[in-house]
């Protein structure tokens, strides 16, 4: 029998891909009419990049996106604090891609309709109701733009892929509520510019209560010399304050947050410049969910943002969500279509994910920006004034431990959906 995906996100299709790799059909239902290239940049750090390269996707990886080359932070003033190598710069066997979230989706898109057929792709399919049957799981669909029955389909599994807002989740935690916001806002957008450092460098700037990121994420210039820089300006304010619901789609107004950097004119980069050169930025309350502490309910269990979402600190949400998809595809290999399967998934993936919504709830690796705020507001000479080079690394060398990419370890790990040989075949002869 099928397995049944809900949501056809980075993670789902990763998913989809996955199992058709190892021979397992699969049926993915999205909700909207029409998957689109939406959102701006995400990076996707080697351990990921990996899967993506083993379901052979790496050339067009690596046609689409820009080869990550470091991780730079720097104070409010344009300092810098501390700076490391990504990628096959840092050692790793694989690249670390900074990539638009819609190139990538659609990357995912495309090689699914090709390898599962475009019957296996279902748009305008919203989960309304679910139900443990004999052998799997039979799942009700409707059709949200006009209200109508989408059609009853059967599986031996249902593997919820549709986001923080999970219709599976929710259905399952009814009394959850919302995400949950922590006062901090992020204005986003891509502007064509000038390129700055290195080329292929990720920046952060600035501290806990006001921070901008941005990274290139096209490799080459377009006819004026410019390439799109991905940005993402963030302001935490008090957490009562009454803001907007999130939404990825909303459109930004730059008078609420463009006066907080109009002084960050650091030299090498223009942060103003940027913001206001930019023809669509978007708005977005900072949210995420607290972990629970079960996934799996029968033939049924949550992945990805349906499962673990976390703050979008050290770029470890697309990630994820691939890894999770590769584990559930390697036990399923291992154990099949089972609830073992999915039980065996969890017991991996919960527990690391916990650590890591939690982690990045204290600024990841990202702390390093504020305790040189705290600690020197004014402004420094030179770094090691402010912070000593162990606490720097310690930083920088626990979050990867968390997140699961130190380079050694991942370097010497097999991959997670390790393929069974082909039999041998004996001539007659």
């Amino acid at each position: 029998m099928t397995v049944l995906i809900a949501g056809g996100g980075i993670g789902g299709l990763t998913l989809a891909l996955s199992l058709h790799q190892i021979g397992v059909p699969c049926r993915v239902f999205e909700s909207v009419p029409e998957l689109k290239p939406l959102g701006v940049g995400i990076n996707v750090l080697p351990h990921a990049v990996r899967e993506l390269i083993e379901l052979g996707l790496h050339d067009k990886l690596d046609a689409s996106g820009v080869r990550t080359k470091e991780l730079a932070y720097f104070s409010k003033h344009g300092k810098p604090i501390w700076s490391e190598a990504r990628g096959v710069e840092a050692g790793y066997k694989w690249p670390q891609f900074s990539i638009h979230r819609g190139t990538l989706q659609t990357i995912l898109l495309e090689t699914a309709i090709e390898r599962l057929g475009r019957d296996n792709i279902l748009t305008s399919h919203h989960l309304s109701h679910f139900k443990e049957i004999d052998g799997g799981v039979r799942a009700s669909f409707v059709d949200k733009t006009t209200g109508n029955n989408a059609g009853i389909h059967d599986g031996t599994l249902l593997i919820a892929a549709d986001g923080i807002h999970s219709a599976i989740r929710a259905k399952l935690y009814p009394d959850e509520g919302p995400p949950i916001w922590n006062g901090r806002i992020l204005w986003r957008g891509i502007t064509a510019s000038d390129a700055f450092l290195s080329g292929r460098t990720m920046i952060m700037a600035g501290h806990q209560i006001l921070k901008f990121v941005c990274y290139p994420i096209s490799k080459t210039p377009d006819a004026n010399g410019k390439y799109l820089i991905n940005w993402v300006a963030e302001r935490h304010l008090d957490p009562d304050y009454k803001w907007r619901r999130e939404d990825y789609n909303r459109k930004a107004n730059l008078d609420e947050f463009l006066p907080w950097f109009e002084d960050w004119r650091f030299g090498w980069l223009d942060v103003p410049g940027l913001i206001r050169n930019c023809p669509h930025s978007y708005e977005y309350p900072l949210v995420d969910r607290d972990p629970v502490n079960r996934w799996t309910f029968g033939p049924i269990t949550l992945m990805g943002d349906a499962a673990h979402p976390m703050y979008p600190i050290g770029s470890n949400g697309a990630s994820q969500a691939i890894l999770d998809a590769r584990t559930i595809t390697r036990e399923i290999l291992k154990h099949g279509q089972t609830i073992v399967a999915l039980e065996a998934y969890e017991a991996e993936r919960r527990p690391a994910t916990t650590d890591l919504v939690m982690l990045n709830r204290k600024n990841g690796p990202e702390q390093v920006m504020q305790m040189v705020e705290e600690r020197a507001p004014d402004g420094f000479k030179v770094v090691t004034d402010v912070l000593s080079q162990q606490e720097l690394e310690d930083i920088a060398n626990n979050y990867k431990r968390v997140a699961g990419f130190q380079v050694e370890a991942l370097n010497a790990k097999p991959p997670i959906v390790t393929m069974p040989p082909p039999p041998v075949i004996l001539s007659a002869g």
